[in-house]
């Protein structure tokens, strides 16, 4: 059905992990998106069909509330909240799987618990450059998302039918988020292919669907219209814009985790823009979101002045400064680095 990707020894180690294990971590990356919640919820799922001790999902932080209404979701472990269970949970695991993530820094706070655990750790990514704090790393760049990989692994250990549709859900949303609803990084035939399998398993991607990108509060909405009204900046010669958004603007509009979500593509849609900031203050950095489209690579422009990185068409980074400050690295890096005169770097 699929080509295979991943190596037999790695397939029948995982396996091996998996039989002899009682107690399983499951983690991703600080500020979750669909992919990391829908890849790991994907994943305990089908390890819930198994007859273990343990299984538990651990976040570092708290999740958007357009994906709690996921399949398990409610059971999900959040380190922010109750840090000494988190800690107990992930030193006493025989297996810890991280999703989602290139390098543990990517954790957090969560980072020094799971190096210092004993557990058989396992890194199942998507990401450029993944480090070597893992016993076994699968990683594919290649790959739409996280949760495809996962679903792949599942397949190439013959388990498919052992693939649910809570977990089928989960994997759909994870794909489906992190290909901005299949409009970039998913011009692959075998996709669809998976599509086609979650479909059967029972999944309404049109529920999904609306879900995700149509149930929110009225308050993002709100946001949403600020950011479009009063906040975008358009640099017609650069095709690039840039958004940004302080503490206050956020409080004004009595913000939550995920409400911006999206936000940076939104300039996208403006014709002749391939470039797209988004600046967001936080309470000791700024959060830098990127995305673009066509061959400009958005990633370089986070690694080379965000200390970020990420995929070709939706990367990120941290600046540890004021937003003023942030804003003309970038406009000073767009100088250098834009979509009319990428090639030369």
């Amino acid at each position: 059905m699929l080509t295979k990707i991943v190596d037999n020894d790695k397939i029948n180690k995982l396996k091996s992990y998996i039989g002899k294990s009682d107690k399983i971590v499951i983690v991703s990356h600080e500020l979750p998106d669909g992919d990391a919640i829908g890849s790991s919820l994907g994943l305990y799922h089908y390890l819930m069909s198994f007859d273990k001790k343990s299984i538990k999902v651990i976040m570092p932080n708290n999740f958007p509330e357009f994906l709690k209404w996921m399949p398990g979701a409610n059971d999900i472990v959040i380190y922010d909240k109750y840090p000494d269970f988190a800690t107990q949970l992930i030193s006493e695991a025989d297996v810890l799987f991280c999703l989602d993530l290139n390098a543990v820094k990517r954790v957090g706070k969560m980072a020094s618990t799971v190096i210092a655990s004993d557990a058989r750790k396992v890194m199942i990514d998507h990401h450029l450059e993944p480090e070597d704090f893992c016993k076994i790393v699968i990683s594919h760049p290649e790959m739409s998302s996280t949760s495809e990989l996962v679903f792949r692994i599942i397949c190439a250990l013959g388990d498919v039918d052992m693939i649910e549709k809570d977990a089928a859900e989960c994997f759909y949303t994870g794909m489906m988020t992190d290909t901005s609803s299949f409009s970039f990084n998913s011009n692959s035939a075998e996709i669809y292919v998976i599509v086609s399998e979650l479909i059967k398993k029972g999944i309404d991607k049109d529920e999904i669907f609306r879900m995700v990108n149509q149930v929110y509060s009225e308050n993002r909405l709100r946001l949403m219209g600020y950011v479009l009204c009063e906040k975008m900046c358009v640099y017609p010669d650069k095709k690039a814009s840039l958004f940004t958004l302080r503490q206050d603007e956020l409080n004004r509009f009595k913000y939550k985790t995920g409400d911006t979500e999206g936000f940076v593509n939104l300039p996208l849609s403006i014709n002749g823009v391939s470039f797209s900031a988004f600046l967001r203050e936080e309470t000791n950095l700024i959060k830098v979101s990127l995305r673009s489209i066509g061959e400009f690579p958005c990633n370089k422009f986070a690694a080379l002045y965000f200390n970020g990185g990420g995929h070709k068409n939706a990367s990120g980074g941290e600046f540890f400064g004021t937003l003023d400050e942030a804003v003309k690295v970038f406009e000073d890096g767009l100088l250098q680095f834009n979509p009319n005169n990428f090639e030369k770097f």
